[in-house]
């Protein structure tokens, strides 16, 4: 778990959270090879890194252009017998990788745009072994709220604050976005127990572009986002929600 290179500000906050819950779990479970699913992973942005690192990764994707750059990405990292594509969804989850059969389970930016958000967080947590771990990262209303607000549209801003599913509107490219209320009840609704919630993005979508693209720049904002997540005052104007949570062990036991 030694793979520590700066990232992109935008991610480095969940890498760091993700290592930390990967490196307990190989601890617990005395495996440091972990069978691990990235639901909606695409092109492999977290697959490839986790295969390096010597873990197993399914990623399962509906589509099949971010497919095919995963395998010539995987190649071109030497990983490509770490790991596994299939062309699906949430709602298939169970056919491929089976009741139990998963480590840890990656559901990023996912659970904004399936048609079954209480299908898919039950299918996720079906998939987990007792103890596993699921790694979710969801939209979050508020800081998209004060994002309109700020540039000007109060409307706007207005509808995403009142709407059930926390939207601006038919145009709204999102189906829905959460709060962190709404997301630790939809998980512990298919029966996993919250570990942890960070904030992620708290301070990245708000400075300027070009500080996110100077290297410099974008190894200090890292640095200021990781120092803010630990402050939960920052949380509610996340841009969103990192949540880790953990299918309970045989008869319940953490």
């Amino acid at each position: 778990m030694n793979e520590r290179v700066r990232r992109n500000p935008r991610t480095e906050a969940i890498w760091t959270q993700l290592y930390e819950a990967l490196a307990a779990l190989s601890t617990s479970t005395g495996r440091r090879e972990l069978d691990i699913v990235d639901l909606g992973g695409g092109s492999g942005v977290f697959a490839v890194p986790l295969a390096r690192i010597g873990h197993r990764v399914t990623v399962v994707d509906p589509s099949p252009n971010a497919l095919a750059t995963l395998a010539r990405r995987a190649a071109e990292e030497g990983v490509g017998d770490q790991i596994s594509a299939v062309q699906g969804d949430a709602a298939g989850l169970a056919g491929v990788v089976g009741p139990d059969g998963a480590d840890v389970v990656l559901c990023h930016g996912v659970l904004e745009v399936v048609d079954d958000v209480g299908g898919a967080v039950t299918a996720i947590a079906a998939a987990l072994r007792p103890g596993g771990v699921a790694s979710v990262v969801v939209a979050q209303r508020y800081a998209a709220v004060l994002a309109k607000a700020l540039a000007g549209h109060l409307g706007d801003a207005r509808r995403l604050l009142d709407d059930p599913d926390g939207r601006w509107g038919a145009s709204d490219p999102l189906p829905r976005r959460f709060d962190e209320d709404g997301v630790r009840a939809l998980l512990a609704g298919a029966g996993l127990a919250v570990d942890e919630v960070h904030g992620v993005r708290v301070l990245t979508d708000l400075v300027a572009g070009s500080v996110v693209d100077d290297p410099a720049e974008a190894a200090a904002l890292a640095e200021l986002e990781a120092a803010v997540v630990a402050h939960p005052a920052f949380r509610a104007v996340a841009a969103a929600l990192h949540v880790l949570a953990r299918r309970p062990a045989a008869g319940g036991v953490p």
